[in-house]
């Protein structure tokens, strides 16, 4: 069962931003870039409060992902990311994206915390960051 609303279009949406992030992390790596858009618009918290839909994560301004302003972002999505996005929008989670609003790839190694953002771990070369429950109870 969907934790949040999408139509065949926003799941198109998630699966070309999940390819466009971390397509060279593999299907895992991609997932947990969903992780992290579907928390987004699950919070209505912190930074993401009233993002209600995936086209606002996406495209937030300020906030939103670098990808979507890279042409690549663009092409279609394609069958093998759609069902993972599926399975991101069903609820399906991947540690250390599990909790995660935030992701970034660092030049070296992973902070322990970003922005007050307290590190839940690296996969390959992104390093991720989850709010506390206090903060942002409706991603826990």
């Amino acid at each position: 069962m969907a934790v949040i609303k999408a139509n065949s279009e926003h799941i198109k949406m998630l699966a070309r931003l999940m390819r466009a992030e971390a397509e060279g992390e593999g299907d895992l790596g991609m997932m947990m870039v969903g992780n992290v858009g579907v928390n987004r618009v699950r919070g209505n918290c912190l930074d993401f409060k009233n993002i209600r839909s995936i086209p606002q994560m996406v495209y937030q301004k300020p906030g939103g992902f670098e990808a979507t302003t890279k042409s690549y972002f663009y092409q279609g999505a394609r069958d093998s990311e759609i069902a993972l996005a599926r399975r991101m929008i069903n609820g399906e989670r991947q540690h250390p994206a599990s909790n995660a609003l935030w992701f970034f790839r660092p030049a070296g190694n992973c902070p322990s915390t970003w922005y007050d953002q307290r590190n839940t771990g690296r996969f390959k070369k992104h390093c991720f960051f989850a709010p506390t429950s206090a903060d942002c109870p409706s991603v826990y």
